[in-house]
């Protein structure tokens, strides 16, 4: 019996030193477990974030991995819509490569150039245009041959003859085109000027990079922000319309030429007279007078939701450098400022992608495509990498909003600024603008933006020309020249 009271003790001691020990370790054993999963949670989210974000790392100007892609790969090509060569390597007999733009300034901001940090479309498909995924044996081929893989090829949705067109048109003139199909968001041409020719990049650059106002590096599409004067007239009617769904056909208001509120005075363009005005006619005629007068009936927290559901102060669905657009509107905002937002003035800045995006949701029921420049990614054995599928970005209005809005920018050219337009042989819809930049002087941009046909959109366009004037008078005639060349007229 000793002996068994004995053993008992020694067992119930050892379950307890067991158990004490336990219990010792159990938070060694947590903290451990917790590390081992945060461990494992980091190493799944590095390698996330490594797969889905390669463009991005390999672009990185700290990434030596493009030195190394560039020793044995030669860098692709980039080609338009219709396998126009818009970008291509040349070796010489030396074996010395050089990076060719045959269309010289043509496409210099939208196609971009491959040094000093690369951009444009060099920059947005620079993954693709320096790794090869050739199958391993062509690879191995060319290896042991002593040469270099040929990278994957880019297919853009560009056009050489729309872009053309538009370069021209512009001529010497300062400021922007861009030319999109709003039923699937493809970048059809885009032009900034002043330029330069990106062949002589490396040699220009010092001349390019100084401070002398200039800016030719700087694509005014994206990068620009400009007063969008009368063009802006498009958001303020449609806020007036969302506020006055079942009223706003009964609009009226007579134009002498100028409309006081609270001190503060609007005038319209060089004073002119436009009389008795409807809702329509307001916008047709582009009468300032009349749009300062709606814009102090406007509720400021309406209007602010109106701004950010058309973008303004957003993110923009672009893979390429940009400036985000703004305009103020708060409850703060005194009634001078207000009359001034509704006519695009004041502290009120765009850049023409965006208000091309904005044409395009018009155009196409309300509802905004992602755009794109980049059509597939091809290598060298012909076999598609990739290939980018239209889709849609967002609504950006409802389509009984676009609808009216359609029916507006109609009458611009039926019966308002837009009046060139209305002798093509197609119809066409569109607003022009004419944006004062300089107080106390009649200095001002000229602007449209616009789309044809008007029953059924295949292009949109959006024109700013820098201290021009009239939008109707400068921009309008431009418009047409590039509805003329998509049209084949």
């Amino acid at each position: 019996m000793l002996h068994k009271r004995v053993d008992e003790e020694l067992h119930e001691g050892f379950e307890r030193t067991v158990t004490e020990r336990r219990e010792r370790l159990l938070p060694i054993r947590l903290v451990s477990v917790f590390f081992v999963c945060l461990f494992a949670a980091l190493l799944t989210y590095v390698t996330w974030y490594a797969l889905s974000h390669k463009e991005e790392l390999l672009n990185n100007g700290y990434n030596g991995q493009q030195t190394a892609l560039a020793a044995k790969n030669v860098r692709g090509t980039i080609y338009s819509a219709h396998n126009d060569v818009l970008a291509q390597t040349l070796t010489d007999e030396a074996g010395n490569e050089r990076r060719n733009y045959p269309y010289e300034n043509l496409f210099a901001h939208v196609v971009g150039y491959s040094t000093h940090g690369k951009y444009g479309v060099e920059l947005s498909a620079n993954y693709y245009l320096l790794n090869s995924t050739s199958s391993l044996a062509t690879r191995a081929a060319l290896f042991e041959a002593g040469k270099k893989s040929f990278a994957d090829d880019v297919y853009t949705t560009l056009d050489v003859d729309l872009q053309e067109v538009c370069y021209k048109a512009l001529g010497a003139f300062k400021g922007a085109i861009v030319v999109t199909d709003p039923n699937t968001g493809a970048v059809l041409a885009m032009v900034s000027k002043p330029d330069f020719d990106p062949n002589t990049v490396d040699r220009d650059w010092a001349q390019l990079t100084q401070d002398d106002g200039s800016s030719e590096l700087v694509n005014r599409a994206t990068l620009g922000l400009y007063p969008p004067g009368s063009t802006f007239k498009i958001v303020t009617a449609l806020e007036y319309l969302r506020e006055n769904p079942d009223s706003y056909q009964n609009y009226g208001f007579t134009c002498n030429g100028h409309f006081d509120a609270d001190g503060e005075r609007i005038n319209c363009y060089h004073g002119q007279t436009h009389g008795k005005v409807d809702f329509t006619s307001s916008f047709s005629k582009s009468c300032n007078s009349s749009f300062a007068n709606m814009g102090t009936t406007l509720y400021d927290d309406a209007f602010s939701k109106t701004l950010n559901d058309l973008l303004f102060f957003n993110d923009l669905p672009l893979n390429v450098p940009y400036n985000k657009s703004s305009a103020y509107c708060d409850d703060t905002t005194p009634t001078g400022e207000m009359m001034q937002l509704s006519i695009g003035q004041g502290e009120t800045l765009m850049s023409p992608v965006h208000l091309n995006l904005i044409t395009q949701a018009i155009a196409n029921d309300g509802v905004l495509m992602t755009p794109y420049v980049i059509r597939e990614v091809v290598n060298a054995e012909g076999k598609v990498v990739t290939r980018h599928a239209p889709k849609e970005y967002r609504r950006l209005m409802r389509e009984e909003e676009a609808l009216v809005l359609q029916g507006l920018m109609e009458e611009v050219v039926e019966n308002g600024t837009g009046r060139r337009l209305k002798e093509a042989s197609y119809s066409a819809a569109g607003k022009t603008g004419s944006a004062e930049f300089n107080t106390g002087t009649d200095d001002s941009h000229a602007w449209f933006t616009g789309y044809a046909p008007a029953t059924d959109p295949e292009v949109c366009v959006t024109i700013i020309i820098e201290n021009a004037g009239s939008g109707g008078e400068y921009a309008v005639p431009i418009a047409k020249r590039i509805f003329d060349a998509y049209f084949g007229i």
